[in-house]
């Protein structure tokens, strides 16, 4: 019966189809089998677009060849009233129209002839995919690439780790240390863990290269997932293709960029060579003070490096992207948030180093804390005190505190020192300025010229307060020559038998030992005994006897 409907269909005449007409340059659909194309679909059947077709026909053909018996039954083209049909056994397999046969130049016969031994052909190759033989051929194919995948793994097992003992066996003889003169730039240590690590990622490059390379192979090897190797393969070909041609599209750019970071660093390098001469003294400026040498250059040389990242900026590949953008503009957000206090810092410590309040070594103190400068930078202000505690205050805190330096004054005119002792009013006060002067003389770091001074500063109630003043220049020593200063007012006063009256006694002196230590004292020293007068004397008036024999007048 398929032999007779095939005969009745040649003898009819084909008719065209009247609800699509025939257009010039129709836009086809490939109908792709076995990652070949086989043909196009250009016409409309129903509600199915040549897409649709296209689609349809290459899942009924991936089905048969899937069929073990696709051999014994062939396709054959059979013509109807205005198609042509490509049959299998009983599965229409696709149909041809006269829109289909027109870009061709063919008729609707002779293509869906041609279409048949397509078909045929491509499923006769598909099917041998799938054959035992085949697949015992494939499973071979994969266990020898799998053995050379092994045999390689285990050949890198051996051979780097001999690499990274041999490289630390080179220590100090092939591998030495990069000095100029005799500055270390790199210890030996250093350049053998940079060559190690070097080894290790040319290691793992070259496993995650195998295992690729393995993948790709063993998948292609199989019909069933030879299209994920295929996927594999073109995801990272297509990646490797995009770099290059980002790559090759961004190397004026990338020049540029090289160009403004090597004359950035010769900039930097000319300046560098200035402002040393000027921390050395080679090269002078009038107003300019050699300690200013290193905080002017850091900050020139920031700025020049801003620059130079804002001239690179435009070259950077990406940067007129919005995401490029957008996350600049969240760092520049998070950097001005979070970093006002450090900015603040910054901003003070350009303030204090041309302000000059005080330089590496003074003793100041900072709001309550005492003591020598350690460290002054742009940020920070570190001071040592007088106990060996290292008291680190932001920048912005000294500026906005008292600050008071002892040592500014010191080296050229000397720092006044000064303590205030309490005598009675009955000592005269020029044997007082006598005693405390020879005190400051006999102490240590206490300048003999400008000569020590005393200054009456209180007429107490019970003492008069009595400052020596002495001159030094070694501010730094400040707490120990206070201590000498006191011990040594204490022994001339003891020597010259004064009592210091701090605190002062309210008491009855008659009685009572004198406040003086003993070693001070004469050795035939006797405590006072108490005085006893009568109330006539108490009060300043004696008192009248009286008379028993005068009588009382009348």
């Amino acid at each position: 019966m398929l032999t007779s409907g095939l005969s009745l269909a040649e003898t009819q005449t084909p008719v065209p189809s009247i609800s699509h007409p025939i257009s010039a340059q129709p836009t086809g659909a490939p109908v792709v089998f076995d990652e070949q194309t086989l043909f196009f679909i250009y016409d409309t059947i129903g509600a199915f677009t040549p897409q649709e077709r296209a689609h349809a026909i290459a899942e009924r053909l991936v089905r048969l060849a899937n069929d073990p018996l696709v051999k014994i039954y062939p396709i054959t083209a059979v013509d109807r009233e205005t198609t042509s049909e490509l049959v299998y056994g009983e599965m229409v397999v696709m149909a041809v129209t006269d829109r289909d046969a027109a870009p061709t130049g063919k008729t609707r016969r002779e293509l869906a002839q041609g279409y048949a031994q397509k078909v045929q052909s491509s499923l006769v190759t598909g099917h041998e995919k799938f054959t035992l033989r085949s697949l015992i051929v494939n499973i071979g194919l994969a266990i020898l690439d799998t053995s050379i995948l092994v045999i390689l793994l285990l050949l890198f097992s051996k051979i780097f780790p001999k690499i990274y003992d041999k490289i630390e066996a080179w220590q100090g003889t092939v591998v030495r240390a990069i000095k100029i003169q005799r500055v270390e730039l790199l210890s030996s240590d250093q350049i053998a863990a940079a060559l190690t690590g070097i080894m290790k990622t040319i290691r793992f490059a070259a496993t995650a290269t195998l295992l690729y390379i393995y993948l790709t192979s063993v998948l292609g090897i199989f019909p069933w997932t030879h299209g994920i190797s295929m996927s594999l393969l073109t995801a990272v070909l297509s990646t490797l293709q995009a770099i290059g041609q980002a790559f090759t599209i961004y190397i004026p750019d990338v020049v540029s960029i090289v160009v403004i970071v090597i004359v950035t660093h010769y900039i930097i390098k000319l300046i560098h060579v200035v402002f040393d001469g000027v921390r050395r003294g080679n090269i002078s400026f009038s107003g300019f003070y050699r300690e200013w040498a290193e905080p002017t250059y850091k900050i020139i040389r920031f700025l020049v490096i801003v620059f130079a990242t804002i001239a690179c900026f435009p070259y950077i590949p990406g940067s007129q992207s919005e995401g490029f953008r957008g996350i600049s503009v969240f760092l520049g957000l998070l950097i001005s948030l979070g970093s006002a206090a450090a900015f603040g810092n910054i901003i003070a410590g350009v303030v204090l180093t041309y302000m000059r309040p005080f330089g590496i070594g003074d003793r100041v103190k900072i709001a309550d804390t005492t003591g020598d400068v350690m460290v002054k930078t742009l940020l920070v202000t570190r001071i040592r005190t007088i106990k060996n505690v290292d008291v680190t205050i932001p920048n912005a805190m000294v500026l906005g505190s008292h600050l008071i330096n002892f040592s500014a004054c010191a080296r050229d005119q000397g720092l006044i020192l000064n303590t205030c002792v309490t005598i009675s009013y009955d000592v005269p006060w020029r044997k007082i300025h006598e005693l405390l002067i020879e005190a400051a003389r006999a102490t240590t770091h206490v300048l003999p010229k400008p000569e020590s001074f005393v200054l009456q500063t209180a007429l107490n109630d019970f003492y008069v307060t009595y400052e020596i003043n002495a001159y030094t220049n070694e501010p730094n020593r400040m707490a120990t020559i206070y201590a000498e200063l006191h011990q040594n007012i204490q022994d001339k006063f003891h020597e010259a038998g004064v009592e210091i009256m701090s605190p002062h006694y309210a008491q009855i002196r008659d009685g009572n030992k004198t406040a003086i230590p003993d070693e001070y004292l004469p050795k035939t020293y006797r405590a006072p005994g108490i005085r006893i007068d009568g109330l006539g004397t108490l009060f300043g008036q004696a008192q009248r006897p009286r008379s028993g024999d005068e009588a009382p007048q009348s």
